[in-house]
């Protein structure tokens, strides 16, 4: 039979409404009209993304099942949690990165920080005080704080959330008092005025925030962090299945709208070839590693 032949399954392994839910359900509902088959997204949270990640390994390598993923279960994880059931460099057909966007340090709008000298100021005056949100331990957002502490000598208090839209909403209340937040994700706030940008972590301005510095136009050097998102399957597809599979990819990402849509949230559009997809892996694994070990960080 000539694939696809039934449904197709993007597992999503975080709640429903994040960053990486949105992509899979903007590229499904495209990939559908050039596939000719339906494409649905199934949200299996937990675990920083590995539990989700482990199902998909271990599902039949048809083409039937994909995972659509941050970077958080391909390069931190592994470093972070004991005992995860998949390789992270093994297990999966990687078919493509759609999208990447850098995180953005935000502060609530009634905060008395305006500038990322101020945050680095009252961390180095209270040590271990300043409340920094996350979308769990091991997301890129907890790694980037991680990364900025190193980088600045500086230390802080990390506070994981379970997925990144409790801790924005915290950091909405004012319960935290900053977060590095995928700039997709808090754009909306911060065009609202409820929250204040102070830096972004690309290695150039973003083009949704184009008042907003980079951490290295702040003062701050090697804390480029960008929040990628991924498209993989579990390892063994048929090679013309992984063909068409990209092919579809790229012709939802090439879409009109679709690229509208994302360029606004402050997606930028990527959408490599599997080759090029699997030296970044294991730049970006090994990269991550060093931080983890450096801040002899853990996930439990």
């Amino acid at each position: 039979m000539a694939w696809p032949d039934k449904t197709v399954t993007m597992v999503v392994p975080f709640p429903p409404g994040g960053s990486t839910d949105t992509l899979a359900r903007a590229l499904g509902t495209k990939m559908q009209e050039k596939l000719g088959q339906t494409v649905i997204v199934d949200n299996k949270a937990g675990a920083t993304g590995t539990i989700g990640a482990a199902q998909v390994k271990r599902a039949p390598a048809d083409g039937y099942t994909l995972m659509v993923t941050s970077l958080g279960p391909l390069v931190m994880a592994p470093h972070l949690i004991k005992g995860i059931q998949y390789d992270a460099l093994k297990d999966f057909d990687l078919i493509t990165v759609p999208v990447q966007a850098p995180n953005v340090l935000v502060v609530p709008a009634q905060s008395p920080y305006k500038t990322v000298d101020d945050v680095i100021a009252a961390q180095k005056a209270h040590p271990g005080k300043m409340s920094f949100a996350s979308s769990g331990n091991g997301s890129s957002d907890h790694l980037t704080v991680e990364l900025f502490w190193q980088q600045t000598g500086t230390s802080g208090l990390h506070v994981p959330y379970k997925g990144g839209a409790p801790a924005i909403s915290d950091l909405l209340g004012a319960q935290v008092d900053a977060s590095f937040q995928n700039v997709n994700a808090v754009l909306p706030h911060i065009t609202a005025g409820k929250l204040r940008a102070l830096a972004v972590t690309g290695d150039k301005r973003s083009p949704v925030l184009p008042n907003v510095p980079t951490l290295a136009e702040a003062g701050v050097k090697n804390v480029n962090v960008y929040s990628w998102q991924a498209v993989v399957a579990p390892k063994g597809l048929p090679a013309d299945v992984k063909a068409k599979l990209h092919a579809a990819i790229l012709a939802a990402l090439a879409d009109p709208q679709t690229k509208k849509r994302f360029t606004e949230i402050g997606f930028e559009i990527v959408g490599n070839t599997p080759e090029q997809f699997a030296a970044f892996q294991q730049q970006e694994y090994s990269r991550w590693k060093q931080v983890i070990e450096a801040g002899k960080i853990t996930a439990d």
